[in-house]
């Protein structure tokens, strides 16, 4: 796996950590999903407008397109999805479930639908980066000590982990048909489009739940923020699918999980005791090992 990618990814994961909190302790995740999905293609068509004139104005294949709008379908199966389970649970709950679950169904559909082969060292670093993530998340004890309330966090968490699944494949597809930079702005236009209907629609009509009797809503510049830090986590990922295989990059790009286990059993206290600390401690090396992995595979 090139070094760049390694980078790309490992930058990506910070981000999407960071908007998702700010999605989370948000009012109504799912009006601020329409927002700052909205503010961040703002933000990107322009640019990337100026890149197709300043590149020529190279054409958009058709099945480029096709993919965007597909990709951009599941994405907005992806917010609804994770709105409904940040209403009903906890960010330490939904976050390891839905970024734990689709790495592995990542790697099937890599393996199995798309004719992808990874280096025996190549796999070493895969079987690593899961078994680290794995070993963080835990989905099995927090399946398990999940009360009544957590249910249904559970269910939308491992739906979104599906749909994370289904449109990392479309886009791996995607990015072999056009420029990375121009399919994902193709992709932005679509998501948005389709996200802001299904939303208008969907609660107009009782089938997606009204936001909450208390919710207030969130500052502008706070969705703006939010906007720019997934669209560019988006963007990284996408350079990083036109660098390296599916199966090597999806469970890299959930190494935040890892991050943030580690940091809060050394820094803030958060493992109940030494050995869960030494345990978190030996997941994060097991993450680091699979990328340094993943990094000399060729």
């Amino acid at each position: 796996m090139p070094a760049a990618a390694l980078i790309l990814v490992a930058v990506a994961a910070v981000l999407h950590a960071g908007w998702n909190v700010l999605l989370k302790t948000s009012g109504d995740p799912l009006r601020t999903a329409v927002r700052l999905q909205a503010i961040g293609t703002a933000v990107l068509v322009p640019i990337g407008v100026v890149a197709w004139l300043a590149t020529g104005r190279p054409p958009l294949p058709v099945e480029g397109v096709a993919l965007a709008v597909v990709s951009g379908s599941l994405e907005a199966a992806y917010f609804i999805c994770l709105s409904a389970a940040y209403g009903r649970g906890d960010l330490s709950l939904v976050y390891p479930l839905a970024r734990g679950s689709a790495p592995l169904l990542a790697i099937v559909i890599g393996l199995g639908f798309l004719g992808e082969r990874l280096a025996p060292l190549a796999g070493l670093g895969v079987a690593s980066l899961v078994v680290g993530i794995l070993v963080v998340a835990r989905p099995w004890r927090v399946l398990r000590a999940a009360g009544k309330e957590h249910r249904g966090a559970v269910g939308w968490a491992l739906a979104t982990g599906a749909t994370i699944a289904a449109y990392s494949a479309v886009d791996r597809l995607g990015v072999r048909t056009m420029e990375p930079w121009l399919y994902g702005a193709v992709l932005a236009v679509c998501a948005t489009a389709i996200l802001a209907t299904a939303v208008w629609v969907g609660r107009r009509r009782g089938l997606v739940a009204a936001p909450p009797d208390n919710a207030r809503p969130t500052s502008l510049t706070r969705d703006g923020v939010a906007g720019v830090l997934s669209l560019t986590a988006y963007l990284l990922v996408l350079f990083a699918y036109s660098l390296a295989p599916l199966a090597a990059v999806a469970p890299l790009r959930e190494s935040g999980i890892v991050i943030a286990a580690a940091w809060g059993a050394v820094r803030l206290g958060e493992s109940a005791g030494g050995r869960e600390a030494l345990i978190r401690i030996g997941a994060a090396a097991l993450v680091v090992i699979g990328a340094v992995l993943l990094g000399l595979a060729r």
